[in-house]
């Protein structure tokens, strides 16, 4: 035992008590494995924070702890000083989870104890003081099974700033439960960072990068969208219409008509969207279907004039932003080449 903290019997009896209490999580392991360890693991952080208010340790106290632990338990890797820091920060991230337990898979288990500890230890780092943000991230990776990749990329991009901040007026258009998942389901603004685009693009070279990327395109979207097409060809009256982009929400049970504009949002893009609403609900959807919603993401928006456009429309719609911030070299040049291209070299061969 170091001599750099107080050793006494309370101390002794706790270091005992910690190694004999991780061999009894180790004995459920084949059937709770992960839950159990962060249960220890947020124990251990709690006893460490009270140990170290009590008697004024401070960072020292880390190392001591790792080295008596290891000693007693030398084939564990868990208890590094990093790893022990981590652990207090997951308690005092969450000092209440005891009171707030619900029961998962006939075990009374809280949320942050079922995802892996690499991805606790992710939103500890970027969620530092705030809970809110941090539990939002742990039910988005219980919800999709996120990989830690896949949860480090909507942390990156601000998924929690960004969730349900779409302009709607699904409150005006849609019964409450129905608006409030409506409402979950958007994002302002998107991020478009997957793409690969010139800076100077036009609406087709967006949409076009869209499809060629539209795995990276449903995840940002979010979890339970399914792409039905691209330019869906409906018959309005004696007119042949295209729908930009038809995507299904499995969670909604719903058609969600999206259309994306390189330009700011203008109120003449909502009739349009209307129409195609509208004639959705008429010819594909289904009697157990609900109604159809509309989302416009462009360029920009002034807030307050798509508000005013939204209270004017009965279809339930949604107006957001994107945002790209990286480009291809506007001398970029793909490797297949275009029609124009083609002909001429056909003129050529000819001569």
């Amino acid at each position: 035992m170091s001599n750099l903290i107080k050793v006494d019997e309370e101390y002794k009896n706790w270091i005992t008590e910690v190694s004999n209490r991780f061999r009894h999580s180790q004995l459920n392991a084949a059937v709770k494995l992960n839950a159990d360890v962060l249960r220890f693991y947020w124990s251990v952080g709690r006893d460490i924070a009270e140990i170290s208010e009590k008697n004024g340790y401070g960072t020292e106290f880390y190392k001591v702890i790792s080295g008596d632990l290891n000693e007693i338990l030398p084939d564990v890797k868990s208890f590094s000083p990093t790893n022990l820091k981590y652990m207090r920060y997951f308690y005092e991230m969450y000092p209440n989870v005891e009171k707030h337990q619900q029961v998962v898979d006939g075990f009374e288990n809280h949320i942050v104890f079922l995802i892996p500890w690499g991805h606790n230890r992710i939103i500890l780092d970027k969620c530092k003081g705030n809970p809110q943000k941090a539990l939002f991230y742990v039910k988005k990776t219980l919800e999709n099974n996120w990989s830690r990749a896949v949860l480090l990329n909507f942390l990156d991009t601000n998924l929690f700033e960004r969730q349900g901040k779409a302009v709607t007026n699904f409150a005006l258009t849609l019964p409450e439960l129905e608006s409030d998942l409506a409402q979950e389901i958007t994002k302002d603004p998107y991020n478009f960072d997957f793409l690969s685009i010139r800076e100077r693009y036009d609406e087709k070279e967006l949409k076009d990068a869209l499809m060629d990327n539209i795995g990276k395109f449903l995840l940002e979207l979010g979890n339970g969208f399914a792409f039905v097409g691209r330019e869906v060809r409906l018959e309005i009256g004696e007119t042949e219409n295209f729908v930009d982009m038809l995507f299904y929400n499995i969670k909604l049970h719903c058609y969600v008509v999206v259309e994306v504009k390189v330009v700011e949002f203008s109120a003449r893009d909502m009739g349009q969207l209307g129409t195609y609403m509208v004639a959705v609900n008429h010819q594909l959807k289904g009697e157990n279907d609900g109604p159809t919603l509309g989302l416009i993401i462009c360029k920009s928006k002034d807030n307050v004039k798509a508000k005013y456009a939204l209270e004017a429309s009965s279809q339930p719609m949604g107006i957001s932003e994107y945002d790209i911030n990286t480009f291809l070299p506007e001398n970029y040049k793909s490797s297949l080449p275009t029609i124009e291209e083609i002909e001429a070299e056909l003129g050529d061969a000819k001569k």
